[in-house]
């Protein structure tokens, strides 16, 4: 069935993009309802999608089809934010919901079908009387995901992508810590329920993280979540209990191979505070260095907020009106433009990271954090775990909210260590990864790690900027555990210190470590202590990227 755009969504569409940087309309457009074969093994079933058309003369074609996979629905607000806008502008958008969702046959099973089903949407798509002979991607978190599931094995006629705060290895996302992420638990409470209608059902999602704080405080978590779920959501299942990602289970997760195959202009989004920075930087680094043409735009945003910035909507047309519409030539002279934190501004550059200098500061007795080391006698610095009172999850990379946050009250903790410098005398702008490198050891082997930089103001208000986490292997043998933080891009003003947090947990963003090995079904919770050492026994020290 096909569908004219009415009145009121057509005035609220010119509403909102107006206001996220479009420019004015060039003509209407038309929804019709298709049904997509897709054939798994013996088994057949319909995807169901909606393609949007522009309502064009005659005499005019539209000027290029883009593809957009998504399994949260193609209701209004995906039409008025993504398909909708560039349908209005003079595109052809085929917006398929994948497979078990919203109408689509089969089962959704997260993250592992996306390639083959990717694959069929393309065969079809290549057979239909309105298809344009070239198409081009664009999505953000799942829908870009299922962007790079595509480009392992990338289709001839794709000639662009905008790939947005999405990672190419989601089995990474999962344990890469070595802790499971448990925001992807309550990701698939949502998404369980996702398609239940009402008042009540949509406040039951609102308050889904609160809701499903008793379920990840479980112990043993897998039993908790299992319990839960009652087999409503079996990948949540394998999952929680299955840390080794070489598990075959995993292997349709992992589209690494993407990276190393891709050859078409590709722009990346991504927000310092967003979960996936990580792999998103990765991807433009082995991109780059594959010298592809690969553009990346970093932004200040979370998770859930980079949609709502006009400068990815603005660079995300430019991208297409270039490589895919072929309307423009290049409209930025540079690859990269970045948001530096703290100094609140934009940077353009040819390349991430920027030329830097690393600076080295040493964590000293009585929290101190110098350019000195510390002498052989100094007094090493302990801290106790107790996984009864797990540290707490302030602010940072998160899936749901997350960014900079007054992470004070964090520090103030007697479960966390803390080490400050003595106010700048001069701003200092970082950009890259800081590397954190730690004499340190453990009364019990099985502990977790979590590090944050953060900036102190004037009235000793602390407000972070990156964090890692890891957990540590049990068989390590001696030596400094050394990580690397999040990539970030923040200016320290004059008159602030620089501080450093150091706990055992990030409760509930991770797991938490009972203490008792990686796999432990046990109730019993085992307490550790942390030291971490400043003098004869090894020095501590912290590298910041210092911008040239």
């Amino acid at each position: 069935m096909k569908t004219t755009r009415g009145f009121f969504s057509s005035i609220v569409s010119r509403l909102i993009t107006r206001q996220l940087g479009f420019p004015p309309e060039t003509c209407s457009y038309t929804v019709t309802d298709v049904r997509i074969p897709v054939l798994d093994g013996i088994e057949q079933f319909e995807l169901a999608a909606d393609l949007f058309q522009p309502v064009l003369p005659k005499d005019e074609k539209p000027v290029g089809t883009i593809l957009l996979r998504s399994p949260y629905g193609r209701g209004l607000a995906f039409a008025l934010f993504s398909a909708g806008p560039y349908a209005a502008r003079g595109y052809q958008c085929l917006f398929v919901s994948c497979r078990g969702t919203f109408g689509s046959g089969g089962e959704f099973d997260p993250w592992r079908n996306e390639e083959e089903d990717g694959h069929a949407v393309v065969e079809w798509m290549r057979k239909q009387e309105w298809y344009t002979g070239s198409f081009a991607t664009m999505g953000a978190s799942y829908l870009g995901f299922v962007q790079w599931a595509l480009l392992r094995n990338p289709p001839s006629d794709m000639v662009a992508a905008i790939i947005q705060t999405a990672p190419h290895d989601f089995s990474k996302q999962l344990w890469g810590t070595g802790s499971l992420s448990l925001e992807f638990i309550t990701w698939g409470e949502n998404v369980a329920h996702q398609e239940k209608t009402g008042f009540f059902q949509t406040l039951k999602t609102l308050n889904t993280q609160q809701r499903m704080r008793r379920v990840l405080n479980g112990i043993p978590l897998a039993e908790s979540v299992k319990s839960h779920f009652q087999g409503g959501a079996p990948w949540v299942d394998f999952v929680v209990d299955h840390p080794d990602i070489s598990d075959p289970y995993y292997h349709n997760m992992k589209f690494g191979e993407a990276l190393e195959r891709a050859n078409i202009p590709i722009l990346l989004i991504g927000g310092w505070s967003d979960l996936f920075v990580s792999q998103t930087v990765e991807q433009y680094t082995r991109l780059s260095e594959r010298q592809t043409n690969v553009a990346l735009l970093m932004g200040p945003w979370n998770h859930m907020r980079s949609g709502l910035a006009s400068k990815v909507h603005q660079q995300s047309l430019d991208w297409l009106e270039e490589h895919l519409a072929k309307r423009k030539g290049r409209t930025t002279k540079t690859h990269v433009q970045y948001f530096v934190t703290g100094a609140q501004e934009w940077r353009d550059v040819q390349k991430w990271p920027p030329p830097t200098l690393a600076q080295e500061l040493y964590l000293r007795s009585g929290s101190h954090l110098t350019s000195e080391k510390p002498s052989a006698d100094e007094n090493s610095s302990k801290f106790t775990f107790d996984p009864k009172q797990p540290t707490p999850t302030i602010g940072g990379n998160l899936l749901l909210g997350g960014g900079s946050a007054k992470d004070t009250t964090l520090a103030a903790r007697t479960d966390v260590l803390v080490f400050t410098t003595e106010v700048l005398e001069k701003a200092l702008e970082i950009s890259g990864k800081v590397a954190v490198e730690l004499s340190h050891s453990s009364d019990n082997p099985n502990v977790d790690l979590f590090v944050r930089i953060s900036e102190v103001d004037a009235k000793g208000q602390s407000y972070s900027i990156a964090d890692t986490y890891k957990r540590l292997d049990p068989a390590r043998e001696g030596g400094p555990v050394i990580l690397h933080l999040t990539d970030c891009a923040h200016r320290f003003r004059k008159g602030n210190c620089i501080r450093l947090i150091i706990a055992g947990a990030s409760h509930p963003q991770y797991a938490i470590n009972t203490g008792n090995g990686i796999n432990a079904t046990s109730e019993e919770l085992r307490s550790a202590i942390h030291t971490v050492f400043h003098g004869d026994k090894g020095s501590s020290r912290i590298v910041l990227p210092v911008v040239v």
